[in-house]
């Protein structure tokens, strides 16, 4: 969890840092193309004007205004012939003149840029037919093509020191944080070690009693409840263990590393719950693809799918089938388990593996005959064997269960498949 906040932090400040960066750097490139823009339309419309080729903006005289900008200034008759042409030290060829007065005259706007040139052209209509001024751009353009990538160097530099930076700087924001969850952590596992033995001692006292011929009925009755409230108890002690073991080594934590017949194992599992779907009303469907194995552990694994389908079977409704299903995905197997009951909300698909998370606060434990521990133990065990768990629900598919684990032989660590993410 404090690898996601640390990570969403790291993002967000870079996020934000960004869009200030490439705001400032884009308006920067902007405004230097709108300079250059101008600087172009101002020496064509001098050159229009003045007839000159030494147009230049402000002070004509400024020699080196006139190298870095020279028009050349074409008078042409309706029919398209030149008569007239006058230049500074601009060479321009016959084909390339006769190119840019053939776009130019073509044109139904008073100004533009030639296909194929970095040229700048103007004209306008004289008395003998049209006068056209054009100016090389090419220099604007290789300008504004350098600050482009000098801008975009700057760009990358910069957010990669913002990355050291933000990363740093979550690690000293999330240290109180980690430091209240190690204290709940060691809690909770302190507390479920010393609530192990009086649990031990209250489930053998009332062991004995019910094996006592002359205890009383009604007596009993409170012993066989006593009994079963300390089975629940231990039950809870345990996966709180389970967890707080999980917490402490991290979703990468060491497990068995052994190779698993996922396939053997689903169909085990499954096989296992056709009495308990029964009783409750519904059946089990399976469609398991042979062959899938995964390298992890298989008593781990094997209560993963145990916990799937025993979830959708006690929420299934009643003469509808619950559909367990593995298949190969890739280099992935994708175990699906899906029933047809109630469609959990939308608002509540994201919080169901959390810890105590229950989607009906209506239901009772006695009822469901949980603690709402079970998805939370199941996605610590995906997570740990390199995989990840999704729900989805709605009341046409009905609510399906995803899990996908790397197949044997396949790199865990590779990014997860979006159709297993929470929606």
């Amino acid at each position: 969890m404090l690898r996601r906040l640390r990570r969403k932090f790291t993002a967000i400040t870079m996020l934000l840092v960004g869009l200030v960066l490439a705001g400032v750097l884009g308006s920067s490139l902007f405004s230097s193309a709108l300079t250059q823009r101008g600087i172009v339309v101002q020496i064509l419309e001098r050159a229009i004007t003045d007839g000159i080729a030494t147009a230049t903006v402000g002070d004509s005289s400024d020699a080196q205004s006139a190298e870095l900008m020279l028009a050349v200034v074409v008078d042409v008759t309706p029919d398209g012939i030149i008569f007239d042409r006058t230049s500074f030290v601009a060479n321009v060829s016959d084909d390339t003149l006769r190119e840019v007065v053939s776009q130019a005259l073509a044109s139904e706007d008073g100004s533009g840029r030639c296909e194929g040139y970095d040229i700048a052209w103007m004209k306008t209509q004289a008395s003998w037919g049209w006068r056209i001024a054009f100016v090389d751009t090419y220099l604007r353009g290789a300008t504004l093509r350098a600050q482009a990538l000098s801008s975009l160097a700057i760009f990358v530099v910069s957010m990669g020191a913002v990355f050291v930076v933000a990363y740093a700087l979550s690690g000293w924001v999330l240290r109180p944080v980690r430091r209240a969850w190690d204290q709940q952590r060691r809690f909770v596992s302190d507390a479920s070690h010393e609530l192990k033995t009086p649990l031990a001692v209250i489930l053998a006292n009332t062991q004995i009693l019910e094996r006592m011929g002359e205890l009383p009925p009604e007596a009993r009755r409170w012993v066989r409840s006593t009994s079963d409230e300390a089975g629940h108890m231990k039950v809870l002690v345990e996966d709180l263990l389970t967890l707080a073991r999980a917490d402490e080594q991290g979703s990468e934590r060491a497990i068995a590393r052994n190779e698993v017949s996922l396939s053997e194992l689903v169909e085990r599992c499954a096989l296992e719950f056709d009495p308990v779907a029964f009783e409750r009303g519904c059946s089990i469907e399976c469609a398991v693809e042979p062959g899938l194995g995964v390298m992890g552990d298989g008593e781990q694994l094997a209560r993963l799918v145990r916990t799937l389908v025993d979830n959708a079977t006690k929420y299934a409704r009643e003469g509808t089938p619950v559909s367990v299903a593995l298949a190969r995905d890739g280099r992935r197997a994708r175990l699906s388990v899906n029933n047809a009951g109630d469609v959990i909300p939308a608002e509540d698909l994201e919080h169901l593996f959390d810890r105590f998370y229950r989607t009906d606060e209506a239901r009772e434990r006695k009822s469901s005959g949980g603690f709402g521990l079970g998805l939370a133990i199941a996605r610590s065990i995906a997570e740990a064997h390199g995989g990840k768990i999704g729900v989805t629900s709605s009341a046409q598919a009905g609510t399906t269960f995803t899990v996908l684990l790397p197949l044997a032989g396949a790199a865990p660590g590779r990014p997860d498949d979006p159709r297993a993410q929470h929606v």
